[in-house]
């Protein structure tokens, strides 16, 4: 597996290539942003670490633009542990983030988070096809139908409507959602949560200011409403 580490800060950059390489992850660095894209466009890299204070373009613009452009796995670096920066990372189409300093554990699980979100859970015990009225999720296509209409999803997104529809009409907790789509406990991570659901109902919601569809039950977590997918 190929991952592309953009940073502009050497020190940082040789510690994380060191790890991974010594995991068996083939590494590609990039000292700006502008480096960062002409790589990813060139090599196609499993997934993208990108720092968000890079000189030329920063890391917020390289996201948005990669992510116009495929669904490649992105986790974000930031030496702020600012909520804002963290969401609008988000907004931008980071499927993760990651706050400096942080363990090469924590890299390390976040990477086979994300893998796994891009490549599907192929369990047993789910359907590779599920139905929910007019909303249809294709495992092995890795497709969104709602009303004959395709729905493009990342990787993240596609997790999250899943588990919600496996579990149709019942209430699905906030750390549920997270262990499903993250593969661990992310304590404290239902901001980041928040806004993969609200990406979620601005593609599937008629009205995403009125959700009728994926309902937030306050305090708990959210529910798909299968009357709702009908229509």
């Amino acid at each position: 597996m190929r991952i592309l580490v953009a940073d502009d800060d050497p020190d940082i950059t040789e510690i994380i290539s060191f790890s991974l390489r010594r995991h068996g992850y083939s590494v590609l660095t990039a000292r700006n942003g502008q480096e960062a894209l002409e790589l990813a466009q060139r090599d196609r890299p499993d997934i993208v670490i990108l720092d968000v204070m890079m000189p030329r373009i920063d890391g917020f613009e390289v996201c948005r633009r990669l992510r116009s452009a495929s669904r490649i796995p992105i986790i974000m670096l930031t030496a702020k542990d600012e909520e804002n920066d963290k969401v609008f990372g988000l907004d931008v189409g980071a499927d993760d983030y990651l706050t400096k300093p942080f363990s090469h554990k924590e890299l390390l699980a976040r990477i086979r988070a994300v893998v796994r979100r891009a490549q599907g859970d192929n369990s047993a015990t789910t359907p590779p096809v599920l139905k929910v009225g007019k909303l249809v999720l294709d495992t092995s296509r890795h497709e969104v139908v709602r009303g004959g209409q395709q729905v493009d999803l990342t990787p993240t997104e596609f997790q999250l409507l899943r588990c919600l529809m496996v579990n149709q009409d019942r209430v699905v907790s906030h750390d549920s959602l997270l262990s499903y789509a993250w593969g661990a406990n992310f304590d404290g991570e239902t901001e980041m949560l928040k806004v993969h659901i609200r990406h979620l109902r601005e593609k599937l919601e008629y009205d995403p200011s009125a959700p009728d569809l994926i309902v937030t039950v306050r305090g708990v977590g959210y529910r798909l409403v299968a009357a709702a997918a009908e229509h």
